[in-house]
């Protein structure tokens, strides 16, 4: 059975940071990325990361203040949060990919989801 189970999201004041965790069960994922969502606005794309090597990509609005990284050992994927601005409130999701076809940006490619752990960003 596969899991994807998220932690760390929490109430951070702008400037802070945070680090999400995704422990992922069941199946092996050739590549792993984080969404998030805000309140009346579509599921975004975030970071991803392909589990064989290790290349990673980042939206435009997390470059620079994100950092995905993998730990093989644990099946784990990280997102390290700095510089939070209030922008970046949503619920994160962690996705996992079975098969890259296509573009990791793209929430279709993602065979599984976890329940998504909530950001709160305070000004």
């Amino acid at each position: 059975q596969v899991q994807l189970v998220e932690s760390g999201g929490g109430l951070v004041q702008a400037g802070g940071s945070l680090r999400l965790s995704c422990a992922a069960s069941g199946r092996f994922f050739n590549a792993m990325g984080w969404f998030r969502q805000a309140p009346g606005k579509e599921r975004e794309f975030v970071a991803a990361i392909r589990w064989n090597g290790g290349t990673t990509y980042y939206a435009a609005s997390g470059k620079g203040r994100f950092i995905i990284s993998r730990d093989n050992a644990k099946n784990t994927v990280y997102l390290q949060m700095n510089s939070l601005e209030p922008e970046d409130t949503a619920v994160y999701y962690c996705a996992a990919a079975l098969l890259v076809q296509g573009r990791l940006g793209v929430p279709d490619i993602y065979n599984y989801w976890g329940q998504g752990t909530q950001v709160t960003v305070s000004s």
